[in-house]
């Protein structure tokens, strides 16, 4: 029954970001994913799809800090995390924090500024913390990044160092609505502004409870098998030169307990762990060379793997 609650409960929250955001459910249901088992997501896609829209409308659906950060190639670390300042008047150093210090945090065109920079969300994202002048603080609860970047502009880009990408639960594209969906978006901000009218459907204690239900859901030892088999089958693949880590092994069953929890279920099944393979294990990937020059990409591969893996059927009851 508790898992039939949480089903209402995050339902609600789909449906209030549909009030904004119009044929882009998958999209909102994997974000939730993501943000109930506590990983983050790159969303890579041209501008102007309504991924800012999306990740406003999550965090003000479930009343939580929406911070933005416009990323360009001068800005520093300290512009993320936050910086001390020094008080004449005490005498003494006062830290003023970053826009990292939220919940819902938009890092938009992560891609244009330096590594270094980059670098600053890393202990943020793995750590829910950040460490500034030797003082390590801790950052508030829940903590989701979702980042974009442009897939058609590389002059003045710097591609996410593997490191980064790997901190990423989840990657993947909103793409552009169909004629019918952008008929029905141009009907919307012509008499209205939804987002400005988008109010919270459940509370951030809610979401805290969601998130620890979500790690309760049942992974059979079957499905975790299933997992490392599939993340084996991409390191070795002739045309992978670098395959999952178990860290990807570890997001996959994270990811798969919180869409099961989406769903209304209290227990993972295989079709779960298909399905969000390709999001989870792409960018993960690094390929051979030969393997772009044939024209495979690390999606088509990770579509491979899954097709060729057998999948566990049910126990027989002993």
């Amino acid at each position: 029954m508790i898992y039939k609650q949480a089903n209402q409960k995050l339902e609600k929250v789909l449906e209030n970001i549909e009030k904004v955001i119009i044929g882009k459910r998958d999209i909102a249901e994997l974000s939730i994913v993501a943000l109930l088992s506590g990983g983050h997501v790159l969303l890579e896609d041209v501008p102007g799809v309504g991924k800012t829209i999306m990740v406003r409308a999550l965090a003000k659906s479930i009343g939580a800090s929406f911070k933005r950060i416009q990323f360009t190639p001068d800005l520093l670390p300290s512009d993320v995390t936050g910086v001390s300042i020094f008080n004449p008047k005490e005498q003494a150093f006062i830290f003023r924090p970053g826009p990292i210090m939220g919940h819902i945090i938009l890092a938009d065109e992560i891609n244009r500024t330096s590594p270094k920079t980059q670098s600053a969300l890393l202990e943020a994202m793995e750590e829910a913390s950040v460490t500034i002048d030797g003082v390590t603080r801790g950052l508030e609860k829940p903590f989701f990044v979702m980042a974009t970047q442009n897939p058609i502009e590389y002059e003045g880009t710097y591609p996410l160092p593997e490191a980064q990408l790997d901190r990423f639960q989840l990657k993947m594209k909103m793409g552009y609505p169909s004629a019918a969906e952008e008929i029905e978006v141009l009907q919307r901000a012509q008499y209205m502004a939804p987002l400005e009218e988008l109010e919270s459907v459940i509370t951030l204690d809610e979401l805290k409870a969601l998130q620890a239900e979500a790690r309760t859901v049942i992974v059979d030892d079957t499905i975790r098998g299933y997992i490392v088999e599939l993340a084996n089958r991409t390191r070795s693949h002739l045309s992978v030169y670098l395959g999952v880590s178990p860290r990807g092994s570890i997001a996959l069953m994270k990811a798969a307990q919180a869409y099961a929890l989406v769903q209304g279920r209290d227990y993972v099944l295989p079709d779960d762990v298909q399905y969000l393979a390709p999001y989870v294990f792409s960018h993960r990937l690094i390929l051979k060379p030969e393997a772009s020059y044939d024209g495979f990409d690390a999606e088509m591969i990770i579509h491979d793997i899954v097709a060729k893996t057998h999948v566990p059927v049910k126990r027989a009851l002993t």
